[in-house]
């Protein structure tokens, strides 16, 4: 039961969905709900998966891929959208880690947030676009619960950069095993999916090594830039790596535009 809190708390923190009201609330239960940060994405990926499934029964795919985006969006508050934009401002404007901690917070949009997230939004709907729709349906529940994933592991390896902000209740510390937990919450789609023939061991290879790049690639930054995460930073980490496991399945399937 205690499990079944933690989860509820997740989905009530990363997005705009009802809980059940016999859940409660309890402070110390956001720190420990981040083990079940994969499992929202899975949540998240269904609803968007659905949307998809029943608009390309009725419009081309890129109406499809946009109806889709749209509602995990609206699922999700567009919460990590809005830290993707905040840490393009950020780390775009600021010199020193006190400043592009300062531009962080602010919650107007500057030039390098609205650009980042337009080409982020962009790429996401035209790498989606280009799958065939049985793959645009498995590349939304691997990328979900995969990027968010990739998130966590900052959690599980870095520290928190500020005194207070509205991610360190939640990611103050993540240890081994509740890393652990996080992992399989993620992984145990990839295998069904394989299980089901939707997806493939090299696609899914070629995607987690495409995360985990972008995400080590990134976390370089974020230490060098700040000593430390923020949720903004989780956000931003979660919308790279999920574009890229897009674009890592559309490569796997070499749909390139030239071919040699």
């Amino acid at each position: 039961m205690h499990q079944i809190r933690l989860f509820f708390t997740a989905l009530q923190f990363f997005t705009r969905l009802p809980i059940p009201g016999w859940v409660g609330f309890d402070a110390a239960w956001l720190n420990q709900a981040s083990r079940y940060f994969p499992l929202v994405g899975v949540v998240v990926a269904l609803l968007a998966a659905g949307v998809y499934f029943v608009a390309a029964l009725i419009f081309p795919a890129p109406v499809a891929v946009l109806l889709s985006t749209a509602a995990s969006i609206y699922t999700t508050g567009a919460f990590h959208e809005d830290g993707f934009a905040d840490m393009c401002d950020g780390f775009g404007g600021g010199m020193s880690p006190q400043r592009v901690l300062e531009i962080m917070k602010d919650s107007r949009i500057g030039a390098y947030g609205a650009i980042g997230i337009l080409c982020m939004l962009a790429l996401k709907c035209a790498a989606l676009a280009a799958l065939d729709p049985v793959m645009a349906i498995a590349a939304l529940l691997l990328a979900h619960p995969l990027s968010r994933l990739m998130a966590s592991a900052l959690i599980w390896q870095l520290s928190y950069a500020r005194e207070e902000g509205k991610a360190k209740p939640l990611a103050q510390s993540m240890r081994t095993g509740e890393f652990a937990i996080a992992a399989s919450t993620a992984l145990i789609p990839a295998l069904i999916l394989i299980a089901g023939g939707w997806l493939t061991w090299t696609a899914l290879a070629i995607s987690l090594l495409s995360a985990a790049l972008v995400t080590l690639w990134l976390a370089g930054k974020i230490v060098r830039r700040l000593g430390g995460y923020t949720g903004d930073c989780l956000g931003a980490v979660q919308q790279v790596s999920e574009v890229t496991i897009y674009l890592a399945l559309l490569a796997s399937l070499r749909h390139a535009a030239l071919q040699v």
